[in-house]
């Protein structure tokens, strides 16, 4: 029952992140229109957010096992809920940029505890990974219900749009109640720290981390995904709003497509990786990504604005592009759980503190880049130019195998 209640207060404290996180497309759009800022000025919140969480979670990731995983995820969930009443109480551009920050240091906490905690309430790689796309797959439906939720507050003509965050601060404080009605054993968490302590402080260890091939490769794999699926995410809205030419409120709907796709995917990664092995399946994962991408984005060539009311008025690559999603979905938690489960406990914060800086900075960089060929060339362009990262995590995946294999 213990351990129930613990993975159900992980599981909703991933959704109210994913929430939290993922809503800076919708305010990316809302941005331009609510408080008149340019396109490359609204990518910054991509910034505001992903550097926090880089900066975060460099300095602290090794230290949460000497504070406690359970309190650090206390103090992460109360830092969100502050997040979330900033944003309708101040309604500015400045605001919201705090707001990014804000939340940025309490998922960079929040997510090293969460992934180390994996490890605490399983014993085989094979739960490790199966809990570990659970978790991940409902991070999408929270992305999903974040699209939802914003669309259903949008109001062209005013800044009713930010009361959305009242309903986003009582589910993050709906998480914080049901994690501080769990009891959390840590001390797998703490095995092996005699051993550790020959490598120097925790600060130090990370460094000495970071340095080794193996989770360098892994790191770039990581920095590859969140590049392609930030850069995507964060300007799926307005690529609907100005290429595809839907309504707002529609175009935050539409993008619910994509993040609905990664869920399946997630969901289904638990029971294709039961049977298959990890390289062959993210290898078709890619291809498809890329098949997709050369595919369906022409579809968008030489529309005109027009009136849309309806979706049975919305053009069929606004159904079809969120697909690759299902594509997408699997690599990052299959990685992950890879290398977790090829690691001992102790090491788990300190790995995931590296994931969580390289994500952040390729979360930041795939948004900027987007952003900027989207203002200097056209959307269709932006996203087409994600072929080229795609290629490169081929080849990381292929140098990752090796490694893993090497070191095994």
């Amino acid at each position: 029952m213990a351990r129930t209640r613990l993975i159900a207060a992980l599981i909703l404290t991933y959704v109210a992140f994913a929430m939290l996180l993922n809503s800076v497309g919708t305010v990316i759009l809302q941005s331009i229109s609510s408080f008149g800022v340019t396109k490359p000025e609204a990518s910054t919140l991509e910034g505001f957010k992903d550097i926090t969480i880089a900066v975060v979670s460099f300095l602290t990731a090794s230290y949460l096992p000497r504070l406690g995983l359970r309190n650090a995820l206390i103090g992460a969930l109360l830092l969100a809920i502050a997040g979330c009443i900033v944003m309708p109480l101040i309604g500015s551009f400045g605001a919201a940029q705090f707001h990014f920050a804000m939340v940025g240091a309490a998922f960079a906490v929040a997510k090293v505890v969460v992934y180390s905690m994996i490890g605490l309430v399983t014993d085989s790689p094979r739960k490790h990974a199966s809990l570990t796309s659970l978790i991940e797959g409902m991070f999408m439906v929270g992305v999903l219900s974040s699209y939802w939720v914003f669309s259903a507050f949008i109001d062209p003509t005013g800044l009713r749009w930010l009361n959305a965050y009242w309903v986003l601060g009582a589910i993050t404080a709906l998480a914080l109640a049901l994690l501080l009605t769990a009891r959390v054993d840590e001390y797998r968490a703490h095995e092996g720290e005699e051993a550790a302590a020959d490598e120097g402080p925790p600060f130090v260890a990370m460094l000495k981390l970071a340095a080794l091939p193996l989770v360098l490769v892994f790191v770039a794999c990581a920095f590859l995904f969140v590049l392609i699926e930030q850069g995507i995410q964060s300007w799926l809205p307005t690529f609907n709003n100005e290429v595809l030419h839907l309504p707002a409120q529609m175009s935050v709907q539409a993008a619910s497509l994509f993040a609905a796709c990664l869920a399946i995917g997630r969901f289904g990664a638990g029971a294709v990786m039961a049977r298959f092995d990890w390289y062959p399946v993210l290898n078709v994962c890619l291809a498809a990504l890329a098949a997709l991408i050369v595919l369906v984005l022409p579809l968008a060539d030489g529309l005109a604005p027009g009136a849309i009311h309806s979706w049975g008025d919305a053009p069929v690559a606004a159904f079809l592009f969120p697909l690759i999603g299902i594509a997408l979905a699997p690599v990052y938690p299959t990685i992950i759980s890879v290398m977790l489960s090829a690691m001992p406990n102790r090491q788990h914060p300190p790995l995931m503190g590296l994931v969580v800086v390289f994500s952040a900075l390729g979360g930041t960089t795939g948004s900027i880049i987007t952003g900027a060929i989207f203002a200097h060339l056209d959307g269709q362009t932006a996203f087409t130019l994600m072929l080229v990262p795609t290629a490169f995590l081929a080849a990381g995946l292929f140098l990752l195998r090796r490694r893993i294999a090497l070191a095994s």
